[in-house]
């Protein structure tokens, strides 16, 4: 299994002021069947908020008119991630109320039907279950339970998922102050940016409350091609960051290797051809080779969030 990676360059390829080449591991090669876990095929009997839609195939990207989604849904974090997130899950026919600091970034999801509430706090009490896309973990920490954070509308049969990538410790902390009002927790970093995120093509790395997990994956199933549940608050973290470790290691010597190639007088882009029919072949070098060529890096993952 070929896991890819948010980035860490050296040289042309890996300066810390280029603006964040956009490795993901969106660009893993799908699971074989036999690797991957079994779509959900029911909801829990006592699922902790009404919702009554059918689960989803980890390549659907809608639902018929028949399918009815009455469950409320918030989301906190419109940035790069968290704004196709909450999109898809507005096309899907999800009820969706989103909140931002800065609340021009709500906008474009509220001209697609979205609610906005002032506060992570509103949107928590106003919703059954809350997802949220924060940058870092500080940020993760203050929206959850900082003043007027969702923990403050929270309470027992509503859920908080947490999809942004932070370190174990701040799961936990947050899984705690949301436990102590009640509510459900889990954690469920992805792995996949700015493209995958669009296309509903990410991987959920869930940990925590398993009936939450249960009860969401309907909504994780819209927003991505698979999901795995991993157990205890932290695994899901862990298993981010390790992926993220791979990926960084995996595109520095990728980089480089593209920069000797140039070097000794080789073509980089036959380099990128050859490197893709061997035993070291990975989509990630395929798509993102070409770009790192031609020295153009759009922002879909920020450099500094591979320091986490």
């Amino acid at each position: 299994m070929t896991l890819l990676v948010k980035s860490s360059y050296s040289h042309r390829f890996l300066s810390s002021s280029t603006p964040a080449m956009s490795v993901c591991s969106s660009f893993c090669p799908q699971l074989p069947s036999y690797f991957r876990q079994k779509p959900i095929n029911s909801l829990p009997t006592k699922p902790l908020f009404p919702l009554s839609f059918k689960v989803f195939s980890s390549q659907a990207t809608g639902v018929s008119a028949e399918d009815e989604l009455p469950g409320r849904i918030g989301f906190l974090g419109m940035g790069i991630m968290g704004t196709p997130m909450a999109q898809n899950l507005l096309k899907a026919g999800c009820d969706v109320t989103v909140w931002n600091r800065t609340k021009s970034k709500c906008d474009p999801l509220i001209s697609l039907g979205a609610k906005y509430q002032p506060s992570p706090d509103e949107v928590a009490a106003s919703c059954d279950v809350t997802f949220a896309m924060l940058a870092d973990p500080e940020s993760a920490m203050d929206v959850a339970c900082g003043k007027h954070g969702a923990a403050s509308g929270m309470g027992p049969g509503k859920g908080y998922v947490d999809v942004s990538t932070v370190d174990g410790d701040t799961s936990k902390l947050i899984n705690g102050h949301i436990k102590a009002t009640g509510a459900s927790f889990l954690e469920a970093p992805v792995s996949g940016s700015k493209k995958p995120a669009e296309d509903g093509q990410l991987i959920f790395l869930a940990a925590g409350d398993k009936s939450l997990y249960n009860t969401v994956a309907p909504l994780l199933d819209i927003m991505g091609k698979s999901r795995f549940y991993l157990g205890d608050v932290g695994n899901g973290a862990a298993m981010k960051l390790v992926v993220n470790m791979i990926m960084g290691s995996m595109m520095a010597t990728f980089s480089e290797g593209l920069l000797h190639s140039e070097k000794v007088g080789l073509d980089p882009n036959v380099l990128v051809e050859v490197v893709s029919q061997g035993a070291i072949s990975a989509p990630m070098y395929s798509l993102k080779g070409p770009s790192m060529i031609e020295s153009l890096y759009p922002t879909a993952f920020p450099l500094k969030h591979q320091q986490k």
